[in-house]
């Protein structure tokens, strides 16, 4: 009952959400030429670049793939994605801190800005994964209807980010040293994570201990089905299927029972 008054009240302010995001993303852009463009532009190029560098310039090849732009593809597949997770995370880490004079002095439901952040988050990587599917369709890699296996491994990925992000968010207005860590262990997760290289380069111990990195499996269905034109192993997205559903039952009752004195924090 007291999940659903929340999202019932976040409901009832869905204007004042999407005024948000609207004024996020002209504001990104404000006082440039190219306007909203660059939203094209900046992730073109980096496709472009990866694609070149990494599939022509240094000829990278993925073990048991025999096309060109595998490696391009296994790379954007896991940096792209890792993106989405990565900023809904930090930015949600920071949100009540950036927004503190807004809720001292409106009332709206908290709930909401979260909520504003990961729909960005989701625009912007809708744009940029959007190029990269269009990539995929003009090289000849799209892999077919197996695409759609995307779909749930997405929103697999979008609720363990909101969970954590909401955590890290509660947990940064009263330790402030929270979201300083939390942008060191980000970098680490990264490179802790099979994206830049596969999983068959590391060591046997090394692979049993990336097993344990919850987010190694969501990347890695991502790469399998964009890569191989595979369905992904759905048995390794049972681990953070358990933690994205943990982690938003948790991020929403510390929500609920701090709200109040965030604001006296603020």
């Amino acid at each position: 009952m007291i999940s659903f008054a929340m999202f019932n009240a976040v409901w009832r302010y869905r204007g004042f959400v999407a005024g948000s995001i609207k004024r996020e993303f002209q504001s990104k852009y404000r006082n440039s030429l190219l306007g909203a463009a660059w939203t094209v532009l900046n992730p073109l190029a980096m496709i472009v670049v990866y694609t070149v560098i990494f599939s022509q310039v240094m000829g990278s090849r993925l073990p048991g793939v025999a096309t060109p732009f595998a490696y391009s593809i296994y790379l954007c597949a896991g940096v792209l994605t890792w993106g989405l997770f990565a900023e809904i995370t930090s930015r949600s880490q920071s949100v009540f801190l950036e927004h503190a004079n807004l809720i001292k002095k409106l009332q709206f439901p908290r709930l909401c800005l979260p909520l504003i952040v990961v729909l960005n988050a989701l625009i912007n990587f809708g744009i940029i994964f959007g190029l990269f599917v269009l990539f995929l369709a003009v090289s000849g890699n799209f892999p077919g209807w197996i695409f759609l296996a995307i779909v749930p491994v997405l929103l697999l990925q979008v609720l363990f980010a909101i969970g954590l992000g909401m955590i890290l968010g509660v947990l940064n207005v009263f330790f402030r040293d929270v979201g300083q860590l939390f942008t060191i262990v980000l970098q680490f997760w990264f490179w802790f994570t099979p994206i830049v290289y596969p999983l068959s380069a590391l060591p046997e111990p090394v692979r049993d201990l990336v097993g344990w990195n919850p987010m190694a499996g969501v990347i890695s269905a991502y790469q399998t089905v964009l890569v191989n034109g595979q369905a992904p192993h759905w048995n390794s997205l049972l681990p953070i299927t358990v933690l994205a559903v943990l982690s938003c039952a948790l991020g929403l009752q510390l929500f609920r029972k701090r709200a109040a004195e965030m604001v006296d924090e603020l």
